[in-house]
């Protein structure tokens, strides 16, 4: 550990201390020697400006009034927080198609200089973190922008939508709620004022978009998460049913643990095999993600989800019977 990381640690676990420190338990915890932490201590004290106390024999505190107003000047990460950062960074990036990497060009750069200063100079190989989107869909750079602006900054939002389930071209008033990252690609979900209802919109169908100076309506958290959330998938809605699913031994290696919603329930049967419950409003997409296992996967029940999946595979076996 360096002495910016020291310093680093140093603070905040004094920042988070509850009672005086022992300086015995920060020698340990910074792995450095009395005199090195010492010398911290008064860096962190009369150059940086810390209210540090001493207390008794060999325990040192923050003063309790001025503990919470106090923080370091400038940016200070650890190295591993900054190479999350980059990280970070390289995501966007990619599953971004550079619809936010401009507006994150100034990080990067500020993010990669700390890097460089931590490690003497020496640049760290950035393009060793590799992320591959998968089924990504091209996007209007502008139309993304004005739909996070109008989440951001609250406003009314119009635009035309392309929906690709009947191809059909509707022109929408919205009160944006959220903008959501979802399998690589982004949705808006919003209140719909014509509908009265609210709705999610692939931000790649959105043409013409234009901000309201209208003030957009809020709605609670929690009726967002009842519709948006409860269910199964982007376009969830209320649950309807659960679907039981079980997947043969092989699978259940990865399903057991893939996250498929917040409320699955999930357990092994006893000949290997796993079987996993989840609440669903729309069939579709749950059915696209069962079917993708092949043989190695069954919809048990409920009965009607089930012959939904038993219609789909006979139509997929007709393709290759001709």
């Amino acid at each position: 550990m360096d002495r910016y990381e020291r310093i680093l640690a140093l603070h905040r676990s004094l920042k988070t201390a509850r009672y005086p420190v022992p300086i015995k338990r920060l020698m340990e915890e910074l792995a450095c020697s009395r005199a090195t932490l010492y010398r911290d201590i008064a860096f962190l004290r009369d150059a940086l400006g810390a209210p540090i106390e001493s207390e008794g024999e060999g325990s040192i505190r923050y003063d309790e009034k001025e503990a919470e107003r106090f923080e370091l000047p400038g940016l200070w990460l650890n190295s591993d927080e900054l190479h999350a950062l980059l990280a970070a960074h390289q995501l966007l990036d990619r599953t971004g198609q550079g619809v936010l990497s401009s507006a994150l060009a100034p990080l990067k750069g500020r993010i990669e200089s700390l890097l460089a200063q931590q490690a003497g100079g020496k640049r760290w190989p950035v393009e060793r973190v590799r992320v591959i989107a998968s089924g990504v869909r091209r996007r209007d750079e502008l139309a993304f922008r004005l739909v996070a602006s109008a989440v951001l900054e609250r406003r009314q939002l119009e635009f035309d939508y392309l929906a690709r389930s009947t191809n059909e071209r509707t022109h929408r008033k919205v009160s944006p709620q959220r903008l959501t990252h979802y399998k690589d690609n982004w949705y808006l979900d919003a209140w719909d004022h014509e509908r009265e209802g609210l709705r999610s919109f692939s931000v790649d169908r959105i043409q013409h978009a234009k901000l309201s100076d209208a003030a957009a309506r809020d709605l609670a958290d929690a009726e967002l998460n009842q519709h948006l959330a409860s269910s199964y998938g982007i376009f969830s809605g209320t649950p309807k049913g659960t679907a039981t699913l079980v997947f043969s031994a092989k699978a259940a290696r990865w399903v057991a643990d893939e996250h498929w919603h917040s409320k699955q329930e999930g357990r092994f049967l006893p000949d290997g095999r796993y079987e996993l419950k989840v609440p669903y409003s729309q069939s579709k997409e749950l059915l696209m993600d069962v079917l993708r296992y092949g043989a190695d996967a069954e919809v048990v029940a409920p009965e009607p989800l089930r012959q939904q999946a038993r219609t789909l595979l006979q139509l997929a076996l007709s393709n290759y019977e001709r």
